[in-house]
């Protein structure tokens, strides 16, 4: 995109605004070939934070433009390293929180672009919806009267979007420090009337994660976290929480055969993989360890409504999982 020092950059941040005529030559400038280098990169996040009117059509392509940068340009083609990674994030943010909607829709799309990217980037995108639930604030709440300690069916639904993009087409268990995120917002909602949708998502996210800590093969994330819950609410002769229980035995029960165990020859396999994996990102994907799981559930002293879900499904089911956390489950369950 060699054609972007050309446009007059230094009138349109004068002006503050991005119109009609700035888009056809940034268009041009772009189909061309593309944007080579992060000199080029850093003058698009000039205009979008510099811009504070900005055509229609600015936001799809300020985000296809970079993504292109990314995974195309930037080699290992079609991947993402820690290093362009840890770029992306301190353009996109300040003090630590992105500002708008359209750099989180950047970094989301980065992630399901890139066949393999850092786990650090979807935990940093799952912490801006955290951020949402917890304080109100932030561009997921603009617009929008949603209190703090609650979730959205849209937050809910952004959550699932990012966890199936940082899976790609493969079967990639939910890591340790996504699954921690996940724990700390079901903590920040336990307070709030129990939302079915966030605990579909929550138990079938930890129970992926204990499969996984198990030995058990595990399905795409699209299969293991698909929506089945819905928003329809009781018919007011059970508790909203017996119906959550409901609803947990009813669609994990037919996620069942998702999981399968290991053979030797899969277990060297994965192994592979994640080494093959922590090799292109230059990122280590942590190990899921059944003492720290165990140690997360009812932190604070007692079960939230999900955890509650969840224990009352492993304690019923009984799937064959590892004894520590087979322990834990007896335990807690005894105590709920």
């Amino acid at each position: 995109m060699g054609g972007l020092r050309s446009l007059p950059i230094d009138d349109i941040l004068e002006r503050q605004a991005i119109e009609f005529d700035d888009m056809l030559y940034l268009k041009r400038a772009f189909y061309e070939d593309g944007v080579t280098s992060s000199d080029e990169a850093d003058l698009l996040f000039s205009l979008h934070r510099g811009c504070m009117v900005q055509h229609a059509d600015w936001a799809d392509f300020f985000v296809e433009a970079i993504t292109d940068f990314l995974i195309i340009q930037e080699p290992p083609r079609g991947y993402l390293t820690a290093a362009n990674a840890n770029w992306l994030v301190n353009r996109v943010t300040s003090d630590g929180k992105i500002k708008s909607k359209a750099e989180i829709d950047l970094v989301l799309t980065v992630l399901g672009k890139a066949r393999w990217a850092p786990a650090s980037l979807s935990k940093f995108v799952l912490e801006q919806v955290k951020h949402a639930v917890i304080t109100g604030h932030g561009p997921l709440r603009h617009g929008k009267s949603v209190a703090a300690g609650r979730i959205s069916e849209c937050e809910v639904d952004l959550l699932r979007r990012i966890l199936y993009a940082f899976g790609g087409d493969g079967h990639v268990a939910v890591t340790r420090i996504e699954a921690d995120v996940l724990f700390d917002i079901d903590e920040a909602v336990a307070g709030s009337p129990p939302n079915a949708l966030w605990t579909d998502l929550f138990v079938k996210a930890i129970a992926n994660v204990m499969m996984s800590a198990s030995g058990y093969s595990v399905p795409t994330r699209e299969e293991a976290l698909r929506q089945e819950a819905d928003l329809d609410d009781d018919d007011g002769q059970t508790s909203i929480l017996f119906s959550l229980l409901a609803m947990v035995h009813a669609n994990l029960s037919s996620m069942q055969d998702a999981y399968h165990d290991q053979s030797l020859e899969e277990r060297a396999l994965a192994r592979l993989e994640h080494q093959r994996i922590e090799i292109i990102t230059n990122e280590p994907i942590a190990e899921v360890d059944p003492l720290w799981l165990v140690g997360r559930l009812g932190r604070d002293g007692r079960l939230t409504p999900s955890e509650r879900a969840l224990i009352s499904y492993l304690n019923h089911e009984s799937p064959r999982i590892h004894p520590t956390i087979t322990e834990a489950v007896c335990r807690l369950g005894q105590a709920a």
